[in-house]
This record gives structure tokens, sequence and C-alpha cells, in this order.
């Protein structure tokens, strides 16, 4: 910490670390091995929607990018009852048991960028990718954007999360990727696209 954020008391707030979500494809091999969980192949970027056409523009160019091409997903955008936007990237995969999750983890990581080269990266929340077990039980592996780290959720019901899952999902990825170690920023995120 420099001087002058010693004397305000501020401090530059943590970059993000976007690279780390090329590590979920190696991740999602973890989890099939240890667990029994495989990707659905789909993944969805949250988000404060800003005011104004500049925002609408932008958003209409991440859209138009990310679906571009022949095997691009499909995208949608849907608000939350919170506020926030969800970019989702729905893939159709070849082979079920084994999506192109590297297409996606680029697709999140475009539209991740692309937000925050056009100034709008303070409104960015996180990126999830969701896992779904043959026992019916579904976790989403989340990236916090502010904090450079992942951590899991797992719903289990209505206002119910599945703890053991998720400390279960921490320690089989502890080591291969940044993982949040503060449980408090373990936020719940109900409602998400996927889970």
């Amino acid at each position: 910490m420099g001087l002058w954020e010693t004397i305000t008391g501020r401090s530059k707030p943590k970059q993000a670390q976007l690279d780390a979500l090329f590590h979920v494809p190696s991740a999602a091999i973890t989890l099939q091995a240890a667990l029994g969980l495989t990707a659905t192949g789909d993944g969805a970027v949250c988000y404060r929607g800003a005011v104004g056409s500049g925002f609408a523009t932008t958003q209409a160019d991440l859209v138009a990018l990310v679906s571009e091409g022949p095997d691009a997903p499909r995208v949608t955008t849907t608000a939350d009852a919170f506020g926030f936007t969800w970019l989702e990237l729905d893939h159709d995969p070849i082979d079920p048991a084994n999506p192109d999750l590297t297409s996606l983890c680029t697709g999140l990581h475009a539209v991740n960028t692309s937000l925050e080269e056009q100034g709008f990266g303070p409104g960015l929340l996180c990126s999830l990718v969701p896992f779904t077990g043959a026992d019916g039980r579904s976790v989403g592996l989340v990236y916090l954007y502010k904090q450079g780290t992942f951590y899991p959720f797992a719903p289990s019901g209505a206002q119910a999360r599945d703890n053991l899952l998720e400390l279960q999902v921490r320690d089989a990825l502890t080591g291969e990727l940044p993982m949040e170690q503060d449980l408090s920023r373990w936020l719940a995120i109900w409602g998400a696209p996927g889970l």
C-alpha cells in the first residue's frame, strides 16, 4: 500500500484474474472423477446493468459477438429479482457427457473482458458454470470477479444449500483453482440459471 492509500484509507481494488476461467475444463475432470459431477456445458455471467444507450449498445454487441459462428451458443439475457442481469450461454453439446468447456470458458472470458474494457467492470459480480450429478444434485462453480476466486454453490431446495457437497467440491479443487477461503463470500445465488 502506498503513501496516498495510507493517508486516504483507500486501497486499490484487487484485479480480476480472468485467465483462471481457463482452468475450469481441467477442474471439471477432477469433479467428474472425484464426485461424479458433470458440467452441463452451459454458463452465465452476472452483472449489474447500467442505464443508458452506451451500456445497451455494449450488451447488444456482446450478444452478437458470442453468438457468432456455426457452433456458437444460444445467448440470452434475463434479469433476476435482485436487479442483476444474467447473460446466459447455452451450448447444445454433441456429447452430453463431454461438453465443450473450452469454448464455454472462452465465451465467459470474452463477456467479462468486454464489459471491463468498456468501463462496466465495477458492475460485474460473477461467472457461473453449472454441474450435475447422476443422483440429481447440482452445484455451480462460481467465479467471483472482484476477488479473482472460485467457490461452489449447491442449492438443495427452496432457500436451502447442500453445505457438505460445497465443502467436498472445495476440497477436490483446492490447488487446482484459486478457491475462496472466506466462507462469508460464498454467496447464495438463488435462481441462477442452470441450477
